[in-house]
């Protein structure tokens, strides 16, 4: 096979790829059907101009037949007259006829039996253009519930793909939401624990110390003037 063969061999089976992908076989049914009524329409116009042949044969040997009884009709008269000459000229002019009529009689059979191999085309022709016709209806309508499951399983696919995204944006403003709240919790255990200056505040870490401690001992003081206080309001024992 030569370069420019291989070539042309490839282009085609390119271009037969891309027109599969792109034909709706819904219309190439479609116009299939329309092949075959165009066909079957030739083939009854076949079949009509062969009915009218055969009536034409018909009419033709009908009217020799007719021409044949009346040269009969007048060879009988010739000779009643002793015209046995004008007689003869009749019979023969009748022998002549009567071939043409043999003749157009095997000419009318000839088409009608051609008339009857069109008919019986036809007929099958018309059954199978019908059946052709149903079974394009089904695979149509087949195609078309496939193509609306196609569309709806992309639908999905889009939707399961869309939830897929959102759930991971969830989970990172989740994440993001935890890391901010732990952030937040150590900035406060770092201000408790005085790790951090709170620079709002107007006491630093050892004015906090100072204040804790003096607080405890204003606790204990109290503490010990209330066991003083319970010690006198006892009774003495007898």
């Amino acid at each position: 096979m030569g370069i420019m063969q291989r070539v042309s061999t490839l282009f085609k089976a390119k271009a037969n790829a891309a027109l599969n992908k792109a034909e709706d076989p819904r219309q190439v049914l479609d116009l299939s059907y329309e092949q075959q009524l165009e066909n079957l329409t030739k083939m009854r116009r076949a079949l009509a101009d062969v009915a009218t042949a055969a009536k034409r044969l018909e009419l033709q040997a009908q009217q020799l037949k007719t021409q044949g009884d009346k040269l009969q009709t007048q060879a009988a008269q010739a000779v009643s007259q002793g015209n046995d000459a004008l007689a003869r000229t009749a019979l023969e002019r009748r022998e002549v006829i009567a071939g043409q009529l043999a003749s157009l009689e095997t000419q009318h059979q000839q088409v009608m039996d051609q008339q009857q191999k069109l008919q019986d085309a036809t007929s099958k022709l018309e059954a199978q253009v019908e059946l052709f016709r149903t079974k394009k209806e089904t695979l149509k309508a087949t195609y078309t519930a496939a193509e609306a499951s196609s569309h709806i399983n992309e639908a999905v696919a889009g939707i399961s793909g869309s939830m897929s995204d959102a759930g991971a944006a969830l989970q990172r403003a989740q994440d993001k939401v935890e890391d901010m709240q732990a952030r937040s919790g150590a900035l406060d255990d770092l201000l408790t624990s005085g790790a951090l200056t709170d620079l709002t505040s107007d006491h630093d870490d050892i004015q906090r110390q100072l204040d804790a401690a003096s607080t405890a001992s204003n606790v204990d003081a109290q503490l010990a003037a209330l066991k003083a206080q319970t010690a006198g309001e006892l009774p003495e024992a007898k």
